[in-house]
């Protein structure tokens, strides 16, 4: 593997955060102009596209990557004919999914399939590891943590899968405290007499342009917003650990059917993304922020998938 590509190690115990980290489908997002899907899928042991090959079709919200084709060719070399498909929103790769319209989907973080599997009743499942991307803490007023005051604003996202993971942030950064131990925090468990700075929550596409306003110390912002809005991704004041323990939640993953989870040509698609070709483009595309994860198995992942499932639920 190339050194340039930044690995995040398999987690085998230490400290384990008893709260939930929760983040947004961390990626770099191209969204597509149309949803491309309208055909029947046949079993993967029978699909085969003219050649013999056995055709795979694997949705994604980033279609647009260069790392798919890199992806796709590698896969044509084994045999496979993987088809990427492409769609416009995250609430569609999921159902697809379910309804065998594809194989495969690579869109998503553990947290938000736990979070699906939660209110739909589906299953899905996931059978490898992608990637991981910190959450930033930016700011044109600090550049340090040390420097916020008593009472600055800090603006957060306000959905659901964003919040939480941005307040484990502010947390981890001493910024603010809980009142208690929150398995997924919302502004109403942060101790505000112990808290530095008050906590803003905005719809998450306008975090990054509240970096300028004068009532505004700081923004938490998801990679792909901050790339939108021309970020230096390097210039964060703050970000959380990738490699912890608590991050795990926000592995990206590629999901499956339960019933697809062995199934050896999918395994091989799992394999073909980690080859040194496709994660280097993968890092390319990030800016650099993402993180490879490795050492996390099919079993090691729905263990993690199964425990986050819980804790959404305890959480209500």
């Amino acid at each position: 593997m190339s050194e340039n590509v930044p690995v995040l190690p398999a987690k085998n115990g230490g400290k384990r955060r008893t709260g939930l980290v929760v983040g947004a489908v961390v990626a770099v997002v191209v969204l597509v102009g149309a949803l491309v899907f309208a055909f029947t899928r046949p079993d993967a042991d029978d699909s085969a596209a003219g050649d013999g090959a056995t055709v795979v079709r694997l949705g994604t919200t980033d279609v647009g990557q260069p790392h798919w084709e890199i992806l796709k060719d590698l896969a044509a070399e084994e045999g496979i004919d993987l088809e990427i498909v492409g769609f416009s929103e995250y609430t569609q790769p999921n159902p697809a999914l379910t309804e065998d319209e594809i194989d495969l989907n690579a869109f998503q973080h553990i947290l938000y399939l736990a979070d699906h599997n939660n209110n739909t009743g589906d299953d899905l499942q996931p059978i490898g590891s992608t990637l991981i991307v910190p959450l930033p803490l930016y700011s044109q007023k600090h550049t340090d943590v040390s420097e916020f005051t008593k009472g600055e604003q800090v603006a957060i996202p306000n959905d659901a899968t964003n919040q939480a993971r941005a307040l484990f942030v502010l947390e981890e950064a001493g910024l603010i405290e809980f009142t208690g131990e929150p398995k997924v925090p919302t502004p109403d468990d942060v101790d505000t007499d112990a808290s530095t700075v008050v906590v803003r929550p905005v719809e998450a596409s306008q975090t990054a342009g509240l970096i300028g306003d004068p009532d505004v110390a700081g923004v938490i912002v998801n990679n792909n917003f901050a790339t939108d809005a021309g970020f230096d991704l390097d210039s964060y004041v703050f970000a959380d650990d990738p490699s912890s323990a608590g991050a795990q939640p926000y592995i990206n993953i590629i999901a499956a059917r339960p019933d697809d989870v062995d199934n050896p040509t999918y395994q091989k698609i799992v394999e073909l993304y980690h080859d040194p070709k496709v994660l280097e483009s993968v890092v390319e595309s990030s800016g650099g922020t993402a993180t490879i994860v490795e050492g996390y198995d099919a079993a090691k992942l729905q263990d993690v998938l199964a425990q986050t499932q819980e804790n959404l639920k305890a959480a209500g």
